[in-house]
């Protein structure tokens, strides 16, 4: 079984390949597999329509097979809707402090108009 027919078949699945002696041969450059390196590559592999000779040198750089168990979790964020810029039990204290220089500013203009 080829590498591209093995991405049909779900036993051989998470088949890991190290294809780094063969970079510099690459006919699409280095920089094409450079790309697909740290991941899941079999959707950039099969995309390209790779000749049945390229499918049987796969099996040279065949390595071994990736153990998923010992892969972190992916973790899943929620992010708040609603974002607190505020202190919710702290918001009537500062009202009260807001309020009292308010007043005291007003306070300090009549008193600086009377004058």
């Amino acid at each position: 079984m080829s590498p591209l027919d093995s991405c049909t078949n779900k036993e051989s699945l998470n088949q890991v390949y190290d294809v780094t002696p063969f970079m510099d041969d690459h006919p699409g450059g280095g920089e094409v597999m450079r790309k697909a390196t740290g991941k899941d590559a079999t959707v950039d592999y099969g995309d390209v329509g790779h000749s049945e000779k390229a499918n049987q040198m796969m099996q040279n750089y065949y390595i071994g097979e990736f153990d998923q168990t010992t892969f972190p979790e992916k973790r899943s964020y929620i992010s708040s809707t609603t974002k607190h810029i505020y202190n919710l039990k702290k918001s009537p204290q500062l009202i009260i402090k807001v309020l009292l220089v308010g007043l005291m500013a007003a306070a300090l203009r009549i008193v600086m108009v009377s004058f």
